[in-house]
């Protein structure tokens, strides 16, 4: 069985202000991405998939395609406006894709076989890939779309230098994922985590809350109900020039609909990624701590 690890690279790095996805931050010049096929390859991934932007397609593959081209299988995948299903158009004025749904429909051509989805500037530790590539193998035959979800703790996943955007897993007895609910703008406040919600509406968390940080593990199957989905989403919202198609809104939908059924799965390692520029020297300082122990070599492809 191959399984296939698709990097979700096209992000416009907006807050960051330039291209995080190349940014390099490890000891020897790696990149976060580099450390996430490091441990996908370890945890006995086949194939990896990026979608990017063809804006980037040269630079990236100069820098970081071509690093893993003699040791597993790569391909592209390219995220695009108006790569829409069809009847529908981009509406004038629009300047940025439709999200992270949108960026695993993009790749819907490579997906094939069982795939698990990252952001290429989170970094999510061995444990994790582990575990996607554990529950990949044997995932259970039932008639629904199966997944799986590296969950994280919510305190541990926030930026000091802004808000974030989680998904917040809710998890039934079975140990499945009962509903997602994406919030896009999450921060510390005088010592309390809140979420703002587009219409100002405040949340308050505990910081002890289960969240997705788009680390998941599905079956094939979910790729053509993506199509159905996001179709639905276009006819609803496509005429807004700032909504988008969320990966988790996707699955909890599905999961909704008794279409779905996803495992949670807690990873045992720390998550830290690249929102802010000011948060490089935290994660240069993580990773240097990590090599240092023994985890990761002084040079990832040497």
């Amino acid at each position: 069985m191959k399984l296939t690890l698709l990097v979700l690279a096209a992000g416009m790095g907006s807050r960051y202000g330039g291209l995080k996805q190349l940014d390099e931050v490890g000891p020897s010049g790696e990149t976060v991405m580099d450390y996430s096929v490091f441990d996908a390859m370890r945890a006995g991934f086949d194939r990896v998939v990026f979608v990017i932007r063809r804006e980037i397609e040269e630079a990236f593959r100069a820098a970081i395609g071509s690093r893993y081209a003699d040791r597993i299988e790569v391909a592209y995948a390219f995220q695009e406006m108006n790569d829409l299903p069809g009847g529908f158009t981009v509406p004038e004025g629009r300047v940025k894709p439709w999200g992270t749904g949108q960026a695993v429909y993009a790749a819907r051509k490579l997906l094939d076989g069982p795939f698990a989805v990252i952001n290429a500037d989170d970094f999510y530790g061995a444990d994790s890939y582990r575990k996607l590539a554990g529950y990949l193998r044997s995932e259970p035959d039932n008639g629904k779309i199966n997944g799986c979800i590296a969950s994280f703790v919510l305190a541990n996943t926030l930026s000091e230098n802004g808000s974030v955007s989680r998904g917040i897993c809710s998890v039934d007895a079975a140990g499945n994922l009962a509903k997602v609910v994406e919030h896009t703008k999450i921060f510390r406040r005088d010592g309390a985590i809140v979420s703002v919600r587009e219409d100002g509406f405040e949340v308050p968390f505990t910081g002890s809350e289960l969240v997705s940080m788009n680390s998941w593990g599905f079956s094939a199957g979910l790729v053509g109900e993506l199509e159905r989905l996001f179709t639905e989403f276009l006819r609803e919202r496509g005429s807004e020039l700032k909504s988008e198609f969320y990966l988790p809104f996707a699955v909890d939908t599905l999961i909704r609909e008794g279409r779905a059924e996803i495992k949670v799965l807690r990873s045992e390692d720390s998550w830290f990624g690249i929102t802010y520029r000011e948060d490089k020297p935290f994660v240069q300082a993580a990773l240097k701590k990590l090599v240092a122990s023994g985890a990761y070599p002084e040079k990832l492809f040497a």
